[in-house]
């Protein structure tokens, strides 16, 4: 037998997903009115790379499925976190903006995942070797 795990915990979940786009809200925009992959899309086309973090796939799909949008602000000041950690010569660093925390592969400039305040109740972060707060 074989289990996928998609992350999707019912068929309701991937029904509201796939097949009822619209009752996703404005809510999913950032203050400069932009959405996520809006923001991505635009620092792709100028060359910036997002300042040189990429985001993995599975980073991507957590913050589509935690509705989490990053401000251009916002992501200058995760890859100035990331920058930091580089500098200090951490690896695997947990980047906390505002309250939003990234774990991110350094070497690589890869944003691993990310969650918001509400993900990290319980205040535990694994495999990791260093954290920067911004």
């Amino acid at each position: 037998m074989n289990i996928q795990k998609s992350g999707y915990l019912s068929i309701e979940q991937l029904t509201d997903r796939y097949l009822n786009p619209a009752q996703r809200t404005g809510t999913e925009r950032t203050t400069d009115g932009l959405t996520f992959e809006e923001v991505l899309q635009t620092k792709t086309l100028q060359g910036e790379e997002t300042k040189g973090l990429k985001f993995s796939k599975h980073a991507a799909v957590r913050l589509a499925d935690r509705n989490i949008e990053l401000s251009t602000k916002q992501l200058e000041r995760l890859n100035e976190g990331a920058k930091k950690a580089k500098q200090k010569g951490i690896r695997d660093s947990l980047v906390i903006v505002d309250e939003i925390a990234f774990i991110v592969n350094v070497p690589s400039q890869t944003v691993v995942t990310a969650m918001d305040s509400a993900q990290t109740s319980e205040n535990v972060f694994t495999n990791i070797n260093g954290a920067v707060i911004i």
